[in-house]
């Protein structure tokens, strides 16, 4: 998890300021990181030796989260976990623009580890 972590965390850089502050929040806020846990024991599971499986496992994590992001502005939800939401915090706008930046920055991991299977079973 350490692995994902720091993919995760170089994967989020952005030069727009915002992007950066909200997704640090959003990353930060906790959760149980149990999507791209179930991405590393299925890669053990199979005995998979190589290191994609720590970038899909940050894939995972950046569609859930942001489809979380775009949720909680559609139910114009406050809280989530217990801590104010993006949507809050930060205004929808910026909450549905990070959503956005992170589902494309999800696309973009997906396309390096250059995998048509892996393409073809995330974008559906």
């Amino acid at each position: 998890m350490h692995a994902v972590d720091h993919v995760i965390r170089q994967s989020l850089y952005s030069d727009v300021a915002l992007i950066r502050q909200v997704s640090e929040y959003i990353i930060n806020s906790g959760g149980k990181r149990m999507r791209p846990a179930l991405v590393l024991l299925s890669a053990g599971c199979f005995n998979y030796s190589g290191s994609a499986h720590h970038t899909l496992a940050a894939v995972v994590e950046f569609i859930h989260t942001a489809t979380l992001l775009h949720d909680d502005v559609v139910d114009e939800s406050e809280l989530r976990r217990g801590r104010e939401t993006a949507n809050a915090l930060f205004g929808n706008a910026a909450s549905v623009l990070v959503g956005d930046f992170l589902y494309s920055r999800a696309f973009q991991m997906m396309v390096a580890v250059d995998n048509m299977e892996v393409m073809r079973i995330l974008s559906d």
